[in-house]
């Protein structure tokens, strides 16, 4: 006997899943139903089967090719256009020469088809329908019949008042070749609808067979929400569903489970999944394969489907979710949420009930969706932000990802440009830059490969050595699951943005550059990286002094490439050091604030103990750095940033320093005492940077760590800041706690108010409006001179925040007025 399974539907009422993919290819929970159908075909000892097609017929060929998967011999039967269910298998009459199996390769079910195929014989019956009791059968076909299963009528999707019987019409169907003799071919015809009625009214013999236990019609989004999770709570007699891990949770194949995740049955999880330290997934919820739950992620009532992404703290509340779909961290979905495949759902962002969410959309961080997303830009029209090129790895940012990213960069440079290639010790990094190495040659762009050196090295170098730009790419020092790539212009600085928006309209247009075999790029490493920056360093600082103080330093360089740099440097300048992690080590180039807090007070111990002159600690990147005194006080940031802008124009009389907008005006006063002069730039380090070399600064600092002196390179630099403080100390002839004995007070108070996107511009300029008067110039946002005291309204640049902060005369009143203004940029928003 042989089986016609009907696979050629649309699926319009799944949309957005079925946006790329045929409906029977839509998995219940292990595999497509599909899949299923054909198990249970088998499973009643069917072995040959003819499918046929219509929609995506490509895909399902792919899917199942010749069925030795399956165990069965497999053939098809092509529909040109649509013919309907009762066409569609008369377009395979040539394939089927004795009684035959109708079933519809979209509906879940566990049917005894073998007693099915029983009672029709026993009838002699030219078509026996399979039937099924329903609670609703408004949806369905009504059919009636006699005691003896004989068929009386028809009720195609009856209203309330013909109901007169629930069962209904399922699509499996057992018929005898002379069953198809009254239809035409190529015409369109429906079994239920057309031909079922028509042999009715000839006096055919037509069986119904009620069917005991369990169909679905995977009709709609929630027809296919409740069959998964039947089959999840065993409702569907179907082969195992996985290996029990437990009791009431399976999986496909090896998984990793923290041990702090909470687990409510019932689950399953695809092979490769991973749950996360304190997620928790409450039942039923389907996980795909390769797809991770971050820590603190919630699911319930959820199914995800393969190689996707739930960050940390998202939540899913009676959700689906497609494949590679990757949700932010707090990111929410509610009740009927659908996610369509590719999708990018923006930290922070709230999608509400019955919201859809078409295939390749970007929601941006933070955003509030209340209604579906179908049309408008499909997938990410921005790749750059405030660290470069920044994404999950493997998620957002993949080998093929970075290999067009490369292309992308080497299309908007001359043919035959160099780009220089640096990366930090982790291997996310690493195989990210090899795949962009790839990219660059394919468009006639040279690669000179530094290996992993620290960020201003790599800097310097790309601007020494004439290269047409450079890349960086590291582990986020914020998150390890993140890399971000840094892009070099000519100089070694971030590159402009409209460099960032030409790269941007190359990748996403896909104009890449190929060019003939002698212009293909060459791939090589640099040579004496760190010779070269180590003689341009030692040019620049007054190395004959620091060597007649003969320092005592203790200097952390973090487990990272500073230690490959600075330790030549510093027995150069004839520094007596204490080296605490100078061993690179690949996992320690993302550490949670506590960690890096635990790391400064270790120095700041050790620095008491040995009784140096001060300890530094360098970022990974090496662009950053954090200062302990010679009394072993940590310096907070903004103190570092004051001493060293004492020291820089007590060294260089009447001298520029560049600082952002945010600052205290204690720098204004140091600068007042010592003849020298203030430029304040937007808080964006690329602003910072632009207007030191416009100004021709001495020193240009963010008051975070990074230091940037532009007689050397106007990049940030931790090692030339170090370099430069122990200079001006022994010219100076001062401790470091003498300097910050003697530096100004000044009380600083910050909040960051949450702000979607979309309101960022009318709370601005209703700001603007409402305080032009009081208004001064600022690089960012709106600046509000109050006598001596001052408020700063900046927006967040990545994330739907507003940033407010005020300076007063004492700390209580900056509180003050920062919870003040606060409050306002709260109540504009309304």
């Amino acid at each position: 006997m042989k089986a016609v399974v009907m696979a050629g539907g649309q699926g319009t009422r799944l949309r957005p899943l079925t946006m790329g993919r045929p409906k029977p290819l839509v998995p219940i929970v292990n595999r497509p139903v599909l899949s299923h159908i054909l198990g249970l075909v088998k499973r009643h000892g069917i072995t040959e089967v003819v499918i046929t097609l219509q929609h995506m017929a490509a895909a399902l060929q792919e899917y199942v090719g010749d069925g030795e998967e399956f165990g069965l011999h497999i053939n098809y039967s092509l529909e040109q256009t649509p013919l309907g269910t009762a066409g569609s298998v008369f377009n395979a009459r040539e394939r089927l020469d004795g009684t035959f199996l109708v079933i519809s390769g979209d509906a879940l079910t566990d049917f005894d088809l073998t007693s099915i195929i029983e009672f029709h014989r026993q009838k002699h019956a030219l078509a026996t329908i399979t039937l099924y009791r329903v609670s609703n059968p408004l949806d369905y076909g009504a059919v009636i019949i006699d005691p003896q299963g004989r068929i009386q009528k028809f009720l195609e999707k009856p209203s309330w008042g013909e109901v007169i019987s629930d069962t209904v019409n399922t699509g499996i169907y057992i018929l005898e070749p002379e069953a198809l003799h009254e239809l035409e071919e190529g015409k369109a015809t429906d079994f239920s609808r057309d031909l079922f009625p028509l042999l009715l009214s000839k006096g055919a013999l037509l069986y119904g067979y009620v069917a005991n236990g369990y169909w679905r019609d995977i009709g709609n989004l929630e027809e296919y929400r409740q069959a998964c999770f039947d089959l999840l709570e065993g409702r569907v007699n179907l082969e195992e569903i996985g290996q029990p891990l437990r009791p009431g949770v399976w999986s496909g194949g090896e998984v990793e489970i923290a041990p702090d995740a909470q687990l409510t049955p019932p689950l399953y999880l695809g092979g490769g999944a991973k749950v996360k330290g304190g997620a928790v997934l409450h039942g039923p919820v389907v996980v795909g394969e390769n797809t991770i739950i971050d820590a603190h992620a919630q699911v319930e009532r959820s199914i995800i489907w393969r190689d996707s992404y739930l960050g940390e703290g998202a939540e899913l509340h009676g959700a689906i979710v497609g494949s590679q779909v990757s949700m932010k961290r707090r990111a929410v979905a509610f009740e009927g949420v659908v996610i369509g495949d590719f999708s990018i759902v923006g930290e922070g962002a709230m999608l509400h009930s019955q919201v859809k969410i078409w295939p390749e959309k970007e929601i941006e961080s933070g955003a509030i969706v209340r209604q579906s997303i179908i049309w408008g830009s499909q997938g990410r029209r921005v790749l750059f932000g405030r660290f470069g090129v920044t994404g999950l790895v493997n998620v957002d940012l993949t080998p093929e990802f970075a290999a067009r990213l490369g292309a992308a960069f080497g299309s908007t440079l001359q043919v035959g440009s160099t780009v220089t290639m640096n990366r930090d010790p982790h291997r996310s990094p690493r195989m990210i830059k090899r795949a962009m190495i790839s990219g660059l040659p394919s468009v006639g762009t040279h690669v000179s490969d530094l290996g992993n050196m620290p960020i201003p090295v790599a800097r310097y170098i790309t601007a020494q050595s004439g290269a047409g730009g450079g890349v960086h790419v590291r582990l986020s020092p914020f998150d390890q699951r993140v890399v971000d790539i840094k892009f070099f212009d000519e100089q070694g600085l971030n590159l402009s943005k409209a460099k960032e928006k030409e790269i941007e309209r190359v990748f996403f247009r896909e104009e890449f550059r190929r060019v003939y075999l002698e212009e293909v790029g060459t791939i090589a490493y640099a040579p004496q990286v760190v010779e070269r920056y180590t003689q341009g360093f030692l040019r620049v600082v007054d190395t004959p002094a620091i060597q007649r103080r003969g320092f005592r330093l203790v200097v952390d360089y973090a487990h990272a490439p500073t230690s490959l740099v600075l330790p030549i440097i510093l027995n150069h300048l004839n520094c007596s050091v204490v080296a605490i992690n100078a061993r690179l080590d690949e996992t320690k180039m993302s550490l949670l604030p506590e960690e890096f807090q635990e790391g400064i007070n270790q120095l700041a111990l050790i620095v008491s103990a040995v009784k140096s002159d001060l300890g530094a600690r360098l970022d990974v990147g090496g662009e950053k750095i954090f200062l302990v005194d010679d009394r072993g006080e940590i310096l907070p940031s903004l103190i570092a940033t004051l001493a060293l802008g004492l020291l820089s124009l007590r060294a260089h009389p009447g001298g520029t320093l560049v600082i952002p907008a945010h600052l205290p005006r204690a720098f204004e006063k140091l600068a007042k005492e010592n003849g020298g002069r203030i430029i304040r730039s937007g808080v964006d380090p690329q602003a910072i940077i632009a207007t030191a070399r416009q100004e021709g600064a001495v020193l240009a600092a963010d008051g975070t760590g990074h230091f940037a002196f532009p007689t050397f390179h106007p990049g940030f630099d931790g090692m030339i800041a170090l370099a430069s403080l122990l200079e001006f100390l022994a010219t100076q002839g001062i401790k470091l706690s003498e300097v910050v004995a003697i530096l100004p007070a000044y009380h600083l108070a910050e909040r960051r108010v949450p702000c979607p996107w979309e309101f960022k511009g009318t709370v601005l300029r209703r700001l603007h409006e409402e305080y032009r008067q009081q208004e001064v110039p600022a690089g960012d946002g709106v600046h509000i001179q109050l006598g001596e005291d001052w408020v700063l309204v900046r927006p967040d640049p990545d994330e739907p925040i507003i940033h407010v902060h005020a300076e007063a005369g004492s700390e209580v009143g900056a509180q003050e007025l920062a919870q003040k203004y606060s409050g306002i940029v709260e109540a504009l928003q309304e």
